[in-house]
């Protein structure tokens, strides 16, 4: 099809020979690739998915992909360029544990590529590029490579995929050979947890997709000179740093010669985080892992976090700050009709200006339950990316969030637990 030719001129990307962005009269910000991680796009897993009826929903594999498509134009429009959807997808972070999922798609041996894996990630890239958006596709995720007997496994699973993406011709298409390849749950292959292995990957990667561009991730604040050398498009992750510490990261990626694309494909909903990218040059990638990494997903910009991000996103490519309503500037956010699992909950106050806050109260039936004071303000704070549940919560129950504001303002959101 290639509706979309994605090219890379030293640190900008260019889409069909122009900056991206170049659309947007006045954008400074062309040559950004605005991002989000969709990684669960083309998610399935083999144990049964009875588990994920769950959140008002069922779960089917191809609707789930046929979903995010639909919802593509939305992203468009707001801002986004690209998203990262994984072949082995990633981690139902707050409720399914890990190693209890079967979501690999290369076989033991790496040579049997899942066809019903291939079609939906076909209709996924045909789709992006149809709408002008770029497709950063994941190799590996972490306790999934475990189905892969061995490195020759992993290798020939790589040699495969990306003969796949050759025979397609896909332009609008970026890899990253691993997901976090520094974390733990890749120790159990050589070639997958060192830097040397990684190289290795990456290098089939480049030569079996005939020369699409490569890159890989570590962790949030991990940084490797030797990978992101070897890499076409520097690949970071910003969970858990602050805010200086994302832009210590950044100095690093681009302390490298000759200078190529940074983008941040991981970080949080932690809105605030944008501007140390922006200002710098780089491209963000938003991560909400509770409405968008929890099977069955809502594909669309949902209602709080998801169109904050949204508009600020808008915000920065157009120059024009955005006229909601200050009252509509917050919401209490994790009380929602079907967004109990187990009697779990995650609550959070979610902020189109996170940076004004200076500490959030929370109220449960007029008592005092927590307070938060980083971004994003949630209730049992764990990190920017992760946080931990209220259980117990009956319907009927009146929640508050108390905003205390930087200039002395209060604010209140109430809701009521349904």
């Amino acid at each position: 099809m290639n509706h979309t030719k994605m090219t890379i001129k030293g640190d900008k990307f260019y889409i069909n020979g122009e900056l991206t962005y170049s659309e947007i009269d006045g954008c400074p910000y062309r040559g950004l690739l605005m991002n989000a991680r969709f990684i669960q796009g083309i998610y399935d897993d083999k144990t049964g998915r009875e588990r994920y009826i769950r959140f008002g929903k069922s779960f089917d594999p191809d609707q789930n992909t046929d979903e995010l498509i639909e919802s593509l134009p939305e992203w468009y429009q707001a801002g986004l360029r690209a998203f990262t959807v994984g072949l082995q997808g990633g981690g139902p972070c707050f409720t399914i544990p890990l190693d209890s999922i079967d979501n690999n798609p290369y076989g033991s041996d790496g040579k049997n590529l899942d066809q019903a894996y291939l079609s939906r990630l076909a209709r996924l890239i045909d789709a992006a590029d149809r709408q002008g958006m770029v497709v950063i596709v994941s190799l590996f995720y972490g306790v999934q490579s475990m189905y892969l007997t061995d490195d020759d496994a992993v290798e020939q699973a790589v040699t495969n995929i990306c003969r796949w993406l050759k025979d397609r011709d896909d332009k609008n298409v970026i890899i990253e050979a691993a997901n976090e390849h520094n974390i733990s749950a890749f120790e159990c292959h050589k070639v997958l947890s060192q830097e040397n292995g990684i190289l290795r990957l990456m290098e089939i990667a480049k030569k079996e997709s005939g020369g699409l561009p490569v890159g890989c991730s570590g962790t949030g604040g991990y940084f490797s000179e030797r990978i992101a050398k070897a890499s076409d498009v520097i690949l970071i992750h910003g969970n858990a740093q602050s805010r200086n510490l994302l832009y210590n990261l950044i100095k690093k990626a681009k302390a490298i010669q000759p200078a190529r694309p940074i983008v941040v494909n991981e970080d949080s909903q932690a809105l605030s985080q944008m501007k140390v990218t922006f200002q710098n040059g780089v491209s963000w990638g938003y991560y909400n892992n509770m409405m968008k990494q929890e099977p069955p997903t809502v594909w669309g910009i949902t209602k709080g976090e998801d169109a904050y991000f949204a508009l600020r996103m808008q915000e920065y490519l157009t120059g024009k700050q955005s006229d909601l309503p200050f009252e509509d500037q917050f919401y209490l956010q994790g009380l929602e009709k079907d967004m109990a699992y187990e009697g779990k909950r995650f609550i959070r106050l979610a902020s189109l200006y996170p940076e004004q806050i200076d500490y959030v109260e929370f109220y449960r039936d007029g008592i005092l339950y927590e307070q938060a004071y980083d971004d994003p303000f949630v209730i049992n704070f764990i990190e920017n990316w992760w946080q931990g549940p209220v259980t117990g919560i009956e319907s009927g129950e009146e929640w508050k969030a108390v905003v205390h504001l930087r200039d002395g303002k209060i604010i209140e959101k109430r809701t009521i637990a349904e």
